[in-house]
């Protein structure tokens, strides 16, 4: 609600504009006081776990959906709102939806009795969709009859867009005649992102006028080395200007539970921008690059991230051609909640 971004806030709205009555029931977990409003055609409601107790929670989020009586209830976000889901299209009736674009079981891989409860919820659904066909098929492992599950893709939000590069580098006072190379999002081991700074340092070593450009919080060693650029934590509305800054834009993923399921946002972004990407050749990476080679390399290889960085400067524009929209996907979805409510 104070972050309104990706799949989960407009894909309803979306829904909303083709004419859906949507109410959208968040849950946080930081103490704050129950919200409720109503912003883009869509009613939200958020309650906290903290605040309320477990119990009282599930408890209140029933009442809302039996007031409401939804002909649909669809479960997002992680393994937690599978089951929920499952219990609030029980107690309201209608039928229930499971939407997923990670793999949620990698999450928590020692939370064995919710990864159950998942499971469950999925084989219960009447509709399952997922983010990319191997996630689809993974989903579909747990299910042995009813449909098939759909596939419905990430997509950037709509103001990632094509911008003037030498405008977008004055905004964030980057310099204007260096490569700017760039990589945003989490630092983990499920993510593989440990050779990005061999792989910069490769790049350096036959570009040393090469910068590397971080957001969020990166850690103090990647802070620290030479040649990055630590803008920190930056306003959502500036991520489309980080990217439209940049000559090449890193996507790293690993061979991971996580990484083999993973369709990262920040790519379909920087394709949004029409800014080149170099990213490491995961099955659903390659899905969505169309196993173009030029944007790919190999899993785990820093030298192969360089080489690839390297073709790409100097930096143009790529048309990646057609993309997909979160207007077209809610369309998608509506077909698919149209066809099987029949």
């Amino acid at each position: 609600m104070e972050r309104p971004y990706g799949r989960f806030h407009h894909l309803p709205v979306a829904l909303a504009t083709l004419g859906h009555e949507v109410r959208v029931l968040l849950c946080s977990h930081r103490r704050i006081q129950a919200t409720t409003l109503e912003r883009d055609g869509v009613i939200w409601s958020s309650h906290d776990v903290l605040a309320l107790g477990p119990r009282r929670l599930v408890a209140t989020l029933t009442q809302e959906a039996q007031a409401f009586r939804p002909d649909w209830t669809v479960g997002c976000s992680d393994a937690w709102y599978g089951w929920l889901a499952q219990r609030l299209a029980q107690h309201a009736g209608g039928r229930l939806a499971i939407d997923a674009y990670d793999n949620y079981e990698a999450y928590m891989r020692w939370n064995l009795p919710l990864h159950w409860k998942w499971r469950q919820s999925v084989r219960a659904a009447d509709l399952v969709t997922a983010a990319g066909p191997q996630l689809a098929q993974r989903l579909q492992s747990h299910r042995h009859s009813g449909h098939a599950v759909e596939i419905l893709p990430m997509a950037a939000d709509p103001g990632f867009v094509p911008m003037e590069r030498t405008v977008c580098r004055e905004r964030l006072g980057l310099p204007q005649d260096a490569p700017l190379l760039g990589y945003s999002g989490s630092w983990t081991e499920s993510r593989g992102t440990h050779i990005l700074l061999e792989c910069f340092a490769q790049v350096r070593q036959s570009r040393p006028d090469a910068l590397l450009v971080l957001s969020g919080h990166p850690p103090a060693e990647a802070r620290a080395a030479p040649g990055v650029i630590a803008l920190g934590y930056l306003d959502d509305a500036l991520l489309p200007v980080l990217l439209n800054a940049l000559d090449v834009s890193c996507t790293i993923t690993a061979d991971t539970a996580f990484g083999r399921y993973s369709y990262p946002a920040k790519l379909c972004e920087a394709m949004a921008c029409g800014i080149p990407v170099v990213a490491t050749a995961t099955a659903p990476v390659r899905w969505m690059l169309h196993d173009d080679p030029k944007f790919l390399a190999k899993i785990g290889s820093a030298t192969d991230l360089s080489r690839r960085i390297l073709e790409h400067l100097p930096a143009e524009r790529i048309d990646y051609g057609a993309l997909p929209s979160w207007t077209g996907v809610a369309r998608q979805l509506d077909a698919l909640l149209s066809a099987s409510s029949l």
